[in-house]
């Protein structure tokens, strides 16, 4: 069966939303607007720098223009509330990323909130998740829409299928298990407190790794057929799937890396585009 699994390639859904972008960046250029992502990073956390350069790059190569806003490593969370809000009352600004996860004595959600919905182009706050679970959100998180994506994009189906999402984080395993929902998918959501997780995940037309822990899903865990959405991204380039394990079972598979990692980044971009085009309707 391994022969007929398909690899899903993230780089090329990527590519391809980053193309379509290239015209309505233009356009805005020429309007006398340039798209801007803000970058917020508090602290000096090797990972999460790379991420924001990562991020920056790819605003750079498309003519995003990319606001970096770095704070120090005591940044208290009034004080970094303070910064939001300025970056809320920039009109240059379009949108804005708050690099997670922040020092442990920041209240990581106070700050969230204080992104204003307009330039929520991550999808953090909780007004932005509850228009996700009624099918409204301007900009869903980013790596939940890069999972639809890539399975619309391969033309996967959804609908009455059985979804098995593990894990359950605020900006991954709730709101993807909200838009599969909405899709009309079956939905079972597992987590740290889930009994039976194998005999669940076994039962999945769709499993979403969510999780967090490298190569936790197992490949006998997998219903033959299934297809794996793996949004995990573990020190060493390793997902939460046990990939090796897992393909021969799958009938489609995201790698990691190049699967949803690429495409939750072209996300990110085409919401900032999406609010800079709002914001010149406002």
């Amino acid at each position: 069966m391994s022969k007929e699994t398909l690899i899903l390639d993230g780089n090329q859904v990527a590519n391809s939303i980053k193309e379509a972008l290239k015209e309505r960046v233009k356009r805005l250029v020429q309007e006398g607007t340039t798209p801007c992502l803000a970058t917020v990073l508090v602290g000096d956390d090797p990972a999460s720098e790379t991420y924001v350069r990562m991020k920056g790059n790819a605003c750079k190569r498309l003519g995003i223009d990319s606001k970096r806003v770095v704070l120090d490593q005591m940044t208290s969370t009034e004080q970094l509330i303070h910064v939001i809000n300025e970056l809320n009352n920039d009109p240059s600004v379009h949108g804005i990323l708050l690099q997670h996860p922040v020092p442990h004595h920041i209240d990581e959600r106070a700050a969230f909130e204080a992104i204003s919905i307009e330039k929520d182009v991550d999808g953090v706050t909780m007004l932005g998740f509850a228009q996700n679970a009624f099918g409204q959100a301007l900009f869903p998180s980013c790596t939940p829409a890069a999972i639809m994506a890539i399975m619309d994009a391969y033309h996967i189906p959804i609908e009455g299928k059985h979804a098995v999402v593990v894990g359950r984080s605020p900006i991954l395993g709730k709101p993807v298990s909200m838009m599969l929902l909405n899709r009309n998918a079956t939905v079972t959501i597992c987590h740290s407190r889930t009994q039976n997780l194998d005999h669940l995940v076994s039962q999945g037309d769709i499993v979403v790794a969510a999780v967090g822990k490298p190569n936790f899903i197992q490949g006998d865990w997998i219903k033959p057929g299934a297809v794996i959405m793996d949004a995990g991204y573990n020190e060493g380039n390793i997902g939460d799937c046990d990939y090796e394990a897992c393909f021969p079972h799958a009938s489609a598979i995201t790698p990691v890396p190049g699967g949803v990692g690429p495409v939750t980044i072209a996300t990110l971009l085409k919401h900032t585009v999406d609010a800079a085009e709002r914001s010149m309707k406002a």
